[in-house]
């Protein structure tokens, strides 16, 4: 017995066998097994139900059998943190999904929300099963139940590594975070050829549903790396500044970046023409530990910034404006954007530090038809629900709805600031000076005049919205000290059973 033991369990290893796999290879991809072993610390894997087969008797299938039936599902560690992960097999039925296929997936779901571990989802499927009919289509359904169950629970990441298409795309899209890999990844919900049959429309894989299409197009990925060595090289760095769990702390890295560091370059990078951009990446770099930024969605909505950095070791979540990239403006994407993040970090008490450079939301027929005053109030619900610590430093414009919408202390902010350079306003001075003046035909006078009262920090610091302006050179240290005591914050929201976003 011990015996056929050992060999199912080499059968288990081999997937659809050594043809498939050359062929795996061929394509650029490696092996659901082999992805494991990247992703993972050497010898930390422990594999559940390597031995299950399917159940179905239809359509011949009762004579086809590969072990473990197209998915390796288990645990291990990454940098030593427990994660549970899934890796679909596509030299095994393609990847396609069956009953016992989603069973073996639910399974490790069921227990990372048990214990508080992420769930990594490693993607190369088919998609359903047809011989297995309805019972294809019940297991993904029972996987989506549990990404909405585990939602805020534990984080879950897809990784893209092959086709996923039909159904199977809404599980990835239930996630938190979907990365894809470049030229070997796909989703959509239906194929070129039903697009040909029924529009007429003729696209490529790579087009309708390729890594660059929803990087750059549709924001439905977050990430899109070269190749599977280095998507799994970067999931490793990723996973390193999550929390394992909802119930977790947040993690931890020393650092030898000095806590009180100043640096007098930001003290001059903001330029005194407001009309000139900068880069809020460098801002970004500078003001966190060791000059680094995790940046996610960078391909999309430019004109919003987002990621992960530490302060003091701890994580952070950032939200920033880009004046690089149309001024910074708040439109339909960069709304969308930025707050789905919000209310990640928020679900996991993930500190949110929001640089703000903001001129208003975008005007145009094009913005308000797409909806922008409900994607814009989805933000603003982002920032206002969110009880984790929030700081926000405004570093040039604060304009019109805008300011209140990027986490103003009217929104609960606990701590907010503003450099010198910062114009709190309900809009710019030329717009101002137009319409309170616009019987005046010099009006020079009357731009200095508004400037000097309204397009600076005091009067919002002398009402108490801003609660202090400080010098930017010394915003790390300012920030890292909030931080740390807004350690102990616990706000409860009013009893109900839900909000109401308006999705």
């Amino acid at each position: 017995m011990i015996g056929k033991i050992q060999e199912k369990r080499q059968e288990a290893y081999l997937g659809g066998g050594e043809k498939r796999i050359a062929s795996q290879h061929k394509k650029g991809k490696l092996t659901a097994r082999e992805r494991i072993d990247l992703l993972l610390d050497k010898g930390s894997f422990r594999e559940y139900d390597t031995f299950v087969q399917h159940q179905c008797v239809d359509f011949g299938m009762q004579d086809q059998h590969i072990t473990g039936d197209g998915v390796v599902t288990g645990y291990g560690t990454i940098n030593g943190r427990l994660v549970y992960l899934f890796s679909q097999d596509f030299t095994a039925f393609g990847g396609s999904l069956s009953k016992m296929h989603a069973q073996k997936i639910c399974k490790i779901m069921d227990q990372a929300v048990l214990v508080g571990a992420p769930v990594i989802g490693l993607n190369d499927s088919g998609g359903a099963r047809i011989q297995e009919g309805v019972d294809s289509l019940a297991g993904y359904a029972d996987i989506f139940q549990r990404n909405v169950d585990a939602s805020g629970v534990v984080p879950q990441i897809s990784v893209i590594m092959g086709p996923c298409a039909g159904g199977a795309v809404y599980s990835p899209a239930l996630t938190d975070f979907t990365l894809m890999v470049k030229d070997t990844s796909y989703l959509f919900v239906t194929g070129p050829e039903v697009i040909k049959a029924v529009t007429n429309e003729e696209v490529t894989q790579e087009d309708l549903g390729g890594a660059k299409a929803h990087t750059v197009k549709s924001g439905v990925a977050h990430l899109a790396f070269e190749n599977d060595v280095e998507a799994l090289a970067k999931v490793r760095e990723f996973i390193d500044f999550l929390p394992l769990s909802n119930r977790h702390e947040i993690p931890v890295r020393p650092t030898d970046d000095p806590v009180d560091r100043l640096d007098p370059v930001l003290d001059t990078i903001v330029p005194a023409d407001s009309s000139k951009a900068y880069d809020i990446k460098d801002v970004i770099t500078r003001i966190c530990d060791d000059n680094t930024f995790f940046e996610i969605m960078p391909d999309y909505a430019k004109n919003m910034v987002i990621g992960f950095s530490r302060l003091g070791g701890e994580t952070v979540g950032i939200v920033a404006n880009q004046p690089l990239v149309s001024s910074g403006v708040l439109d339909i994407n960069s709304s969308i954007k930025a707050a789905r993040f919000v209310r990640f970090l928020d679900a996991f008490n993930i500190p949110i530090i929001t640089f703000v450079d903001v001129p208003g939301f975008l005007p145009g027929v094009q913005q308000e038809h797409g909806g922008i005053i409900k994607h814009g109030a989805k933000l603003l619900y982002a920032f206002a629900e969110a009880t984790t610590p929030k700081i926000t430093v405004i570093t040039r414009k604060a304009y019109g709805g805008a300011y209140d919408v990027m986490s103003s202390k009217h929104l609960k902010g606990d701590m907010n600031y503003s450099w010198p350079t910062g114009e709190i306003a309900v809009m710019g001075a030329k717009g101002a000076v137009e319409i309170i003046f616009r019987h005046v035909k010099d009006k020079r006078e009357a731009e200095a005049e508004y400037i000097s009262k309204f397009a600076n920090p005091l009067p919002a610091a002398q009402r108490g919205y801003v609660d202090d302006i400080i010098l930017p050179s010394t915003t790390r240290k300012t920030l890292i000290q909030d931080l740390k005591m807004l350690k102990t914050k616990d706000r409860q929201p009013p009893a109900k059973k839900h909000g109401n976003i308006p999705l």
